[in-house]
């Protein structure tokens, strides 16, 4: 058999494709941000120019030929989807994210082609500088948050800034010894209280008070105990936290 047809930009199968008048053909998507980026209508390939914007259209007959693709783990899901497909492009305008059907308009309507769209993001209203409207892609060690470029041009201008992939891995790296040594006191305290257990005794007093003091001890031993393992969970929790970004906003605002 032979292989599926595929966009000579993505060079993959095509999703959503749209016929050029030209007759090249092209994902809607990969059509759509090659004229948004070079802001021209132009072929790819042939190099025809169209005096005018097109309205690009899903070309029916090779969309029966592409397959749809079920949602991956870590994908985002389009959030218009009734049944979840993954999203390719995430709008800071609307704050939302698109698959490549829903995303269409922004490559037709002339106010949407205003839109910056950038590529998906997770947990998008936290991921966008409220400012700015830009994404956060950047940390401020001076004033240890998260920010966009145009806040490290103006607000942070002077300041120590990283990435946020950076910083997050050194804060990744203080968490592991915090939990490395928090791992290591519930071990002492359940050693303890293994101790305690097997001695029947304490410093040559009565069975009774010896009795007493051993549970007021225990007691004492298995509730920091308790609290240690939340903490150490709460801990291993944030370290799985797999978007940087996320995880510095968690870690700065537990």
């Amino acid at each position: 058999m032979s292989e599926p047809p595929t966009c000579c930009i993505c060079l993959d199968e095509f999703t959503s494709p749209t016929t050029l008048p030209c007759g090249h053909v092209f994902c809607l998507e990969c059509i759509g941000e090659y004229w948004r980026i070079n802001d021209a209508c132009q072929c790819p390939l042939c190099k025809a120019d169209f005096p005018e914007r097109l309205e690009l259209k899903t070309n029916q007959t090779l969309q029966s030929l592409a397959k749809t693709v079920p949602l991956r783990a870590g994908e985002v899901p389009c959030d218009f989807c009734s049944e979840e497909q993954a999203a390719v492009r995430s709008c800071l305008t609307c704050l939302a994210s698109y698959c490549t059907a829903h995303l269409q308009p922004h490559y037709q309507s002339e106010d949407l082609r205003r839109h910056q769209l950038i590529n998906v993001m997770k947990n998008l209203d936290d991921s966008v500088c409220r400012m700015h409207e830009r994404p956060l892609g950047l940390f401020c060690k001076s004033d240890q948050t998260c920010i966009c470029t145009k806040c490290a041009e103006i607000d942070h201008r002077g300041h120590r800034i990283i990435s946020i992939n950076r910083e997050a891995a050194k804060k990744k790296g203080i968490l592991k010894r915090r939990r490395s040594k928090l791992q290591q006191e519930i071990h002492t305290r359940r050693s303890k209280v293994h101790e305690i257990k097997l001695s029947g005794d304490i410093g040559g007093e009565s069975p009774q008070a010896a009795w007493m003091q051993n549970t007021k001890l225990l007691e004492q031993l298995e509730g920091e105990i308790t609290e240690l393992q939340e903490k150490n969970t709460e801990l291993e929790q944030l370290l799985q936290t797999e978007d940087n970004l996320l995880f510095l906003q968690r870690f700065l605002h537990p």
